[in-house]
């Protein structure tokens, strides 16, 4: 088996510049030196947030998605603005979406989005000894939150009630974590 190796950009263009994302299409080498096209999605960093209450409820967002088009039910989460680190983000975002900020933030996992056409690296945290410290919600947002007992995230996931795949992911390693009183 031949390992892979890095593509050599030969050609990059920017075919669409928007608020929250570039599109760019890029010519590249590959090893054994034909030429492929590649489509990238360039979106900026971002941090998504398990926070946990007191009594063991997990806050999560409902909110329409319009590139699912559903209503899904997600963590809190957000892009980082620019020069923020992703800790301010993540409790940046907490406050704007739940209304509640954070004594302990513990991070979880860094990770790709989607890292065959898109270029968002998230950074995972859990939420823990939760306060009331509201932000103004972005203006382009309509959420509402939802208190879900942990014990019934499991099932959730397992019968496709939640469905984000950067949820999904940021609730198991919380889970995790939480499980080992880490």
């Amino acid at each position: 088996m031949i390992e892979p190796t890095i593509e050599p950009t030969v050609e990059s263009k920017v075919v669409f510049k928007g608020v929250e994302l570039t599109l760019r299409v890029n010519k590249v080498r590959l090893p054994d030196g034909r030429l492929a096209t590649q489509e990238i999605a360039e979106r900026p960093a971002s941090a998504c947030i398990v926070p946990v209450d007191g009594r063991g409820n997990v806050l999560l967002v409902r909110q329409y998605r319009r590139a699912a088009e559903q209503v899904l039910l997600e963590v809190p989460a957000g892009k980082l603005d620019q020069g923020e680190l992703p800790e301010q983000g993540a409790l940046r975002e907490l406050r704007e979406e739940t209304g509640f900020t954070a004594a302990n933030l513990r991070h979880l996992a860094s990770f790709w989005i989607a890292p065959g056409w898109c270029t968002q690296f998230t950074h995972a945290y859990l939420a823990t000894d939760l306060t009331p410290s509201r932000l103004a919600a972005d203006d382009d947002e309509n959420i509402t939150v939802e208190q879900v007992p942990l014990a019934r995230i499991p099932a959730m996931i397992a019968a496709g009630e939640i469905r984000d795949a950067k949820s999904i992911t940021a609730l198991l390693l919380a889970l995790r974590a939480l499980e080992k009183g880490h």
